[in-house]
């Protein structure tokens, strides 16, 4: 999980717009980014990777569509951790982010601790996830389990 910056006065609006950009596109080139908010491409250059070494940008990704490599069925789970197991949250979390299936991890607050975006290759996939490597946790109280029917990327 990462940790949420406590002070973005570290952050002009030239970084907030690079930042807005780069979300929208992340290949826009260097050149086309430094025009499009008013500096030189050099300044624009160190102020990316500035963004990177502090965690503003997370990484640079394709948006594949799982479909396409092999794994149509989606899904969320809702996973809720036994009271007796708080301490390992953290490492859980890495070892959930671990499982091949696994696309994201929420740690999320409510009536469950974590929400993961599965995708998997068949139901007999999916299945798998959930009984051999969720319920069989012993740090899990608990799954439940909504397919995704389709998927739209918010902006």
């Amino acid at each position: 999980m990462t940790d949420v910056p406590k002070d973005l006065r570290g952050l002009d609006h030239i970084d907030r717009e690079l930042l807005a950009l780069l979300e929208r596109d992340g290949r826009m080139p260097n050149n086309a980014l430094a025009e499009r908010v008013g500096i030189a491409p050099s300044t624009c250059l160190t102020r990316i990777r500035r963004l990177r070494d502090i965690g503003a940008i997370r990484g640079f990704h394709a948006d594949v569509d799982p479909a396409w490599i092999g794994r149509p069925i989606q899904a969320m789970i809702a996973v809720r951790i036994r009271a007796d197991a708080r301490e390992a949250i953290g490492g859980f979390a890495e070892s959930l982010a671990a499982i091949p299936a696994v696309r994201d991890v929420y740690f999320v607050s409510g009536s469950y601790d974590f929400l993961l975006h599965v995708a998997a290759a068949d139901v007999d996939d999916l299945r798998a996830v959930i009984t051999e490597r969720l319920s069989g946790t012993r740090l899990i109280a608990g799954t439940e389990t909504y397919l995704i029917f389709e998927h739209r990327r918010g902006r």
